[in-house]
């Protein structure tokens, strides 16, 4: 196995816990009257921390197509290695949704569509679009100050800060949008418990371009000026991921 499928293998077992925790919380709680908010908070958030602490020295620890286009527009990324980031995250949320779906009986897919993201009727598509594109901002914003900056906090926290990022922002957006912040996780759901809704595509036009915002602005804020003094500012994982050195 070539090493780039060897990242995307763990993109993908990364991506399908992430789905996984999401849709299995939110079927498990309906069906025993016990689904919250906080609940929904805490396995999101549990589950990236885990996977990014267990998995980000592989592949960067992306588990998301939002943060991986964040990485392709600061230029922290080969396009082709974002492609197959990309099928193995998307792979990783299908797979998680036809293992709830197999475990889940039928009345219990139909009444809760697995757990996919949708708008809350309190909420227009413009809200909506505009709530997700600023949860994913503040994501990957995290992402790039904890997992790429080099004076960044991983090696003391490892993934639980993106996991507390996860968790607030469900708390924020989750009764409003579900908080999805993440394509993989709201298509993998959506396809397998034909969760689909006519604005079902926010997810896969806000996250992304809230996760590009939040890359560059982090990247052209604080890390290339100071790659402009000639410091080396991104973690060895952040370059090994990549496959280049950043340009």
């Amino acid at each position: 196995m070539s090493e780039e499928h060897r990242k995307g293998v763990a993109e993908l077992i990364g991506s399908f816990g992430l789905t996984f925790a999401v849709g299995g919380t939110i079927v498990s709680g309906v069906f025993t009257n016990g689904a919250t908010v906080v609940a929904v908070a805490i396995a999101a958030g549990l589950m990236l921390a885990i996977m990014v602490s267990a998995m980000g020295h592989i592949s960067g620890g992306h588990f998301n197509p939002a943060v991986t286009f964040g990485f392709l527009v600061a230029g922290r990324i080969q396009g082709r290695t974002a492609a197959i980031y990309w099928l193995y995250q998307f792979a990783g949320g299908v797979l998680a949704g036809l293992i709830l779906r197999a475990v889940w009986d039928d009345p219990v897919i139909n009444a809760t569509k697995l757990g996919a993201p949708r708008l809350a009727p309190t909420i227009s598509t413009g809200e909506g679009f505009l709530l997700e594109m600023v949860m994913t901002f503040f994501l990957v914003f995290v992402v790039f100050a904890t997992a790429v900056d080099k004076e960044g906090a991983f090696r003391m926290v490892a993934g639980f800060a993106i996991g507390l990022t996860i968790g607030v922002d469900v708390l924020v957006g989750g009764p409003l949008t579900g908080a999805a912040m993440n394509p993989q996780v709201a298509f993998g759901l959506q396809l397998v418990g034909d969760g689909w809704t006519s604005a079902s595509w926010i997810y896969y036009v806000a996250c992304p371009l809230g996760g590009a915002i939040g890359a560059l602005v982090y990247d052209r804020v604080f890390l290339r000026p100071r790659e402009a003094l000639g410091e080396p500012v991104t973690t060895s994982e952040a370059i090994l991921e990549s496959g280049t050195e950043p340009s």
